[in-house]
C-alpha cells in the first residue's frame, strides 16, 4: 500500500488505451511541453493524496462496463515521477484481474538504479504502455520540451527487448513536428521495435490555453491553429 499525489479521474476514458478505462491521472511532471494541454500537472504536489488500495477500490465500481478489453490507464503529468505509487497500484490491480496501461513520456527513464529496478518490477504489473514520443531529433525534442529524448529512445528500445506491448503516440504540431523528414526518421525507428501494436497520431490542439491564462503563464503556441486533415492523413500515411 502507497500514497501518491493524483490530478484528477476520469471514469469513462476511451482514448487511453484499449475498451472503455478507468483514467488515474498522476500530478508531477518534468517536461515542459510546448503544446501541454494540462500544465495544472506540473506540481507534483498540487493534487489529492490517494491510498493506492482506496483508488482500486472505487476503479472497480466501474468494471462492469469496461468488458473484455477495458481496465485502467495511468496517465499524467508523468506517472513515472510516482514510480513506488504506481507499482503499488498496478500490483493490486493484477490481482483483482484489472488490465493495467501506462501512459508516458519516459522523461524520469534511466537504467541507473535504483529507478531501473524498480522500472523492470512495474513492467511485470503492466500489460501495455503507451508510449509518447514527441520528436525524433534530440535537439528539437529538447526545444519542443526542454529534456532529452535519448533516455526516451532508450525506453523504447528497451520495452521492445522485453517484448512489452506498446502504442506510439505522436502529437502533431503545424510548424514543429510535422515535418516529413523528422516523420521519415521516427517512422524508421519505430521500425526497429519489434513490440509496437499500434502507431497514433494525435492532432494539436489549443483547448488547454486557457489554464495558462489561469496560472499567469504565457502559451507558448498561442497562434498557432491544429493540423489540417490533410496534413493528419499525410503524417498517418508516413507513420502507420
Amino acid at each position: 500500500m502507497a500514497k501518491g499525489y493524483v490530478h484528477s479521474l476520469e471514469s469513462f476514458g476511451s482514448v487511453d488505451g484499449p475498451g472503455v478505462r478507468y483514467v488515474i491521472f498522476l500530478s508531477g511532471c518534468p517536461m515542459r511541453c510546448m503544446y501541454c494541454h494540462n500544465p495544472d500537472t506540473w506540481n507534483m504536489k498540487s493534487g489529492k493524496l490517494y491510498d493506492s488500495h482506496d483508488l482500486i477500490e472505487k476503479a472497480l465500481r466501474f468494471k462492469g462496463y469496461w468488458g473484455k478489453e477495458g481496465g485502467i490507464t495511468v496517465s499524467g503529468g508523468e506517472p513515472l515521477m510516482q514510480i513506488d505509487f504506481l507499482i503499488a497500484l498496478f500490483k493490486e490491480a493484477k490481482e483483482k484481474g484489472i488490465h493495467t496501461a501506462l501512459d508516458t513520456s519516459g522523461a524520469p527513464f534511466t537504467k541507473a538504479e535504483p529507478f531501473f529496478l524498480k522500472f523492470k518490477e512495474l513492467m511485470t504489473y503492466t500489460d501495455l504502455v503507451l508510449l509518447d514520443l514527441k520528436h525524433i531529433d534530440e535537439e528539437k525534442h529538447k526545444e519542443l520540451t526542454k529534456k532529452t529524448n535519448v533516455n526516451i529512445l532508450e525506453l523504447a528500445s528497451y520495452l521492445s527487448e522485453i517484448n512489452k506491448p506498446a502504442w506510439i503516440r505522436h502529437v502533431l504540431v503545424p510548424g514543429i513536428t510535422d515535418n516529413e523528414v523528422y516523420l521519415k526518421k521516427l517512422k524508421a525507428f519505430i521500425d526497429t521495435l519489434r513490440n509496437v501494436e499500434k502507431v497514433e497520431v494525435l492532432p494539436y490542439h489549443n483547448m488547454g490555453e486557457y489554464k495558462y491564462k489561469e496560472l499567469g503563464l504565457t502559451y507558448p503556441l498561442e497562434g498557432v491553429n491544429p493540423p489540417t486533415k490533410e496534413s493528419v492523413k499525410r503524417a498517418e500515411e508516413i507513420l502507420i
